[in-house]
């Protein structure tokens, strides 16, 4: 594991340098979006016309999950695509690293997932049918539901944090041995690799609130293969 450098305190609690990161990419993010939108044309421009791909892209991704409810996602599967994609990226530039291969970080989004699931389920379901849903098809099972979302908040925290903490580990190992030969395959490599994570971790994501705001649906279509 990556040691985090405390940079200043406020209080009993060390700002670390994954912490300063993050939260300047989210500044740099929030004011790109501000300055990118805030003269949006009918007639788009270059930079209008890449902004509108992208979120159509996502939304159909989005669509291909969860149908006729995309929009409702978009805004947080979109965000943390975008995000996470950013934070990886910066691992590229020299004197920074990627704030994903600190394994606090990724923790935070994975406990961000695991509550906006539950928020989305919610909303979609209502409290009643989707706390039912957890006691379905025996309230014995309850336990291991229960288990079963811990356990996948705590592996999509450490999957995005083992693979950009070993990924950083490996760029290093390499420049050490081949030196100057190695940069442009080992860039290429990172950005792939940047892409890759950030959209497992993002789908991930999207297929666990699916599965919260269709709970009902699936469990029956569960019951009816059960009678058949």
């Amino acid at each position: 594991m990556k040691e985090m450098l405390v940079l200043f305190h406020i209080g009993p609690w060390g700002i670390t340098d994954a912490v300063v990161i993050s939260w300047g990419l989210m500044l740099a993010l929030g004011l790109f979006s501000w300055l990118a939108t805030r003269k949006l044309r009918l007639d788009p421009g270059p930079l209008q016309t890449v902004l509108e791909g992208t979120v159509s892209a996502i939304e159909d991704a989005i669509a291909a999950v969860l149908p006729n409810q995309a929009s409702r996602v978009l805004p947080f599967i979109g965000t943390l695509w975008i995000f996470i994609l950013s934070a990886n990226l910066l691992g590229l530039i020299p004197g920074l690293s990627a704030p994903t291969a600190h394994l606090s970080v990724t923790a935070s989004m994975a406990i961000l997932v695991f509550l906006s699931v539950h928020w989305f389920g919610l909303r979609s379901e209502g409290w009643r049918n989707y706390l039912r849903h957890y006691m379905r098809p025996s309230p014995i099972l309850l336990p291991f539901h229960i288990l079963s979302e811990i356990s996948r908040t705590i592996a999509l925290a450490v999957r995005l944090f083992g693979n950009m903490m070993s990924l950083e580990m490996a760029a290093l190992l390499v420049l050490l041995v081949a030196g100057l030969f190695a940069p442009v395959p080992l860039l290429m490599l990172h950005i792939v690799e940047a892409i890759v994570q950030a959209y497992i971790f993002g789908m991930l994501a999207l297929i666990y609130v699916s599965g919260a705001m269709q709970s009902q649906q699936l469990t029956k279509a569960q019951k009816g293969k059960s009678h058949e």
